[in-house]
């Protein structure tokens, strides 16, 4: 029964030690899709402030509500949504 148990427990370390190779490679592709999600999302936040202001709301209120918008794309906020 004690065998079982510690055959179950080192099958499941070995489990994790087995996606180490794999983390850097993931952490890589992670990086850059998060960087390039960032840059279309500053992009996109660009083009919400100048359609604000080209429908004639004030810039101050402009940069404000671009500034709301673009917290979405911030990395501490996927951090909490995966806590």
């Amino acid at each position: 029964m004690q065998e079982e148990i510690r055959e179950k427990q080192e099958r499941g370390g070995m489990k994790i030690f087995g996606l180490l190779p794999y983390l850097p490679k993931l952490l890589f592709k992670f990086g850059i899709t998060f960087l390039s999600f960032k840059r279309r999302a500053k992009k996109a936040g660009k083009v919400f402030r100048k359609e604000l202001i080209k429908q004639g709301m004030d810039k101050h209120m402009a940069s404000e509500l671009t500034g709301n918008y673009l917290k979405v794309s911030e990395i501490k906020n996927f951090i909490q949504a995966f806590r």
